[in-house]
């Protein structure tokens, strides 16, 4: 294999990706590498409102190729109306990025709410949203998939799927819940469709956004809290991630450089899995 063959690999020109939660932190992150790959983008969220500031961080050109489609992924007619609006601009999808999912507050557990009394609404909410959130997607486009004979779907999975935190029992058993149906569907669509067809996922570690900033680091000094020093104490890279650190990863499970692989959880996390605290 020679440099031109595998830079062409990476060449999603003429490829469609679905991307769900795509407004979102990671999910922005994913879209804004795909479109600069050459991939139309369709992206797939309840939250349509930071569209147009995503579209906008793109340039014309890529944006061009891009569309924000609003849609509940715990909604099987809207998940359905979404995928007909994408045969119906780009003819095709080759790919479906499960990428929705998230905790609930009232699913955390502390020192005023003890573990036993989180609410089952609350914990209902976290195993609907990350579980039924990539099944039902799941099937509506691997339906088009298993048709087509071929495709990819990279779910979402977690560091918290591997080494479970503190606190966070729901979410944790949430994205176990997604890397283990990650293994189903894969063996599930290569033996009773098509070996071309193949699901993967990737399990990020800490990163540092907007979102969590203030739970791993002072908001007026900017020095780590305790959960954030325990975090890279046990990351032996030492630092924390940033969302194009999940890049390399997805892209290549997404293209025909990872055509032998299938039914992997790949974890994005500065070797925390590997490091056993001592």
């Amino acid at each position: 294999m020679n440099l031109e063959t595998l830079t062409r690999m990476y060449d999603f020109t003429g490829r469609t990706v679905a991307v769900t939660g795509g407004t979102g932190v990671i999910g922005g992150a994913l879209v804004r590498g795909l479109a600069g790959c050459g991939a139309s983008v369709a992206v797939i969220d309840r939250n349509t409102a930071p569209g147009p500031a995503l579209l906008e961080s793109l340039g014309p050109a890529a944006a061009a190729r891009v569309e924000v489609i609003g849609a509940d992924v715990l909604d099987p007619d809207s998940i359905g109306r979404a995928l007909d609006a994408i045969l119906a601009r780009f003819g095709s999808v080759d790919a479906l990025i499960n990428g929705a999912g998230g905790n609930h507050p009232k699913a955390t557990s502390s020192a005023d709410v003890p573990f036993f009394d989180l609410p089952p609404d609350a914990i209902r909410w976290v195993f609907d949203l990350n579980v039924l959130g990539t099944i039902l997607p799941s099937q509506s486009f691997g339906r088009v998939m298993a048709k087509a004979g071929a495709g990819v779907i990279l779910n979402v999975s977690s560091m918290n799927a591997l080494r479970p935190l503190t606190r966070i029992a729901a979410y944790s058993a949430a994205k176990a819940g997604v890397s283990n149906f990650t293994q189903w569907l894969a063996v599930h669509l290569a033996q009773e469709y098509s070996p071309a067809l193949r699901v993967n996922a990737i399990a990020p570690g800490f990163l540092l956004t907007d979102q969590n900033r203030f739970l791993l680091t002072d908001q007026e000094t900017g020095a780590l809290t305790p959960r954030g020093q325990s975090i890279l104490a046990h990351t032996p890279m030492g630092r924390f991630g940033v969302t194009d650190d999940l890049l390399g990863a997805a892209l290549w499970l997404l293209s025909p450089a990872s055509a032998f692989v299938t039914g992997i959880v790949l974890p994005v996390d500065g070797g925390f899995s590997a490091f056993s605290g001592v």
